[in-house]
């Protein structure tokens, strides 16, 4: 596809967080120019805002995955208030996903594991705990850093539904697989291989975890074809835990360019739902905001064109539409 110039200059004048992805995956600059725009993450913007909040032991917020002062029985623990995005494992997820240099936290994986332990049963922070999303953050982070997350990368090939995919409630008795639990474990564990080049046994449940999905064509159930929820074509930047074709799409994407092979044709339907969300501006608009505790906000307000959506969603189409053309070309 095309993308036009006034919106490429509206995602560049942007954080340098955004602004390296946009040069390198829609611009097409050299090395040397994103390269250098993502070295800046570590000092400007809100990379750097996010790393003057660290603790001294390592963590953010003082906890794991909560932070430290977070009542489970107040007001910030009722179903409808979200969850606080300001712990250890959101902050690292945010760095990890703007492009932050590993060596910027060298040390932090050692702290970590002396100092942090999941609210979960008091579980050392890189053996994971039993919830497959946050599993698949730390099989994420700890590649990123360095730490020893063998035993974790094995525990989702132990862990693994019938269907294919995971459920974060396979702990309370589920044997169905989850769209939000399956996406995030398969993102941790495609960062996991990046890094470390994975094993032919966690190569095969990643690819297991990935028909459970195409199955259902990214957005429909198999029973009645439905959507599994109003989340899949509702688009909220940051992506979080939650579920959806653009944040699907997205890494099919990465999964496809890390395998060398072409777009699965199963993922149409839901190309099509993000191709139907771009305006007549060609931006997506930010229609939500995840409820939650934060320690700054990162887009824009709902009702807002969003510049990481629309990043998003033109480096997917992108690659669709450029995929397509070769395809019919050859």
């Amino acid at each position: 596809m095309t993308i036009d110039q006034k919106l490429l200059d509206w995602m560049l004048d942007s954080d340098p967080a955004l602004r390296w992805q946009v040069e390198r995956d829609l611009v097409g600059e050299p090395g040397e120019v994103w390269e250098t725009t993502r070295a800046r993450v570590a000092t400007e913007g809100f990379g750097a805002r996010l790393l003057a909040l660290q603790d001294a032991d390592g963590q953010w917020a003082g906890g794991a995955y909560f932070p430290g002062d977070f009542d489970f029985t107040g007001p910030e623990a009722a179903d409808d208030a979200g969850q606080p995005w300001t712990a250890t494992t959101w902050s690292l997820n945010s760095l990890r996903e703007w492009g932050l240099d590993a060596s910027v936290l060298t040390g932090t994986a050692e702290k970590l594991k002396a100092n942090s332990r999941w609210e979960y049963d008091n579980l050392p922070y890189w053996d994971g705990e039993v919830d497959c999303c946050i599993n698949g953050y730390t099989l994420a982070n700890g590649a990123w850093l360095g730490a020893d997350v063998s035993g974790l990368a094995q525990w989702f090939v132990d862990h693994q539904q019938p269907e294919g995919g995971w459920n974060c409630e396979w702990v309370n008795g589920s044997k169905r697989s989850s769209f939000h639990s399956t996406l995030n474990s398969l993102k941790g564990i495609l960062s996991y291989e990046a890094a470390t080049g994975g094993s032919d046994q966690l190569r095969a449940a990643r690819r297991a975890g990935e028909e459970y999905l195409l199955a259902r064509r990214l957005m429909h159930t198999l029973t009645t074809g439905e959507f599994p929820g109003y989340w899949v074509d509702r688009f909220a930047y940051p992506f979080r835990w939650f579920y959806s074709v653009l944040n699907a799409t997205d890494y099919f994407r990465a999964a496809a360019l890390h395998d060398g092979v072409a777009p699965d044709p199963r993922i149409a339907d839901a190309i099509d739902a993000v191709r139907a969300a771009r305006r007549g501006d060609g931006t997506w608009e930010q229609e939500r905001r995840h409820p939650g505790r934060v320690w700054f906000e990162v887009d824009v307000a709902p009702g807002e064109p969003s510049p990481w959506l629309t990043f998003y969603g033109t480096r997917v189409l992108d690659w669709w539409d450029g995929a397509t053309l070769a395809t019919t070309h050859d």
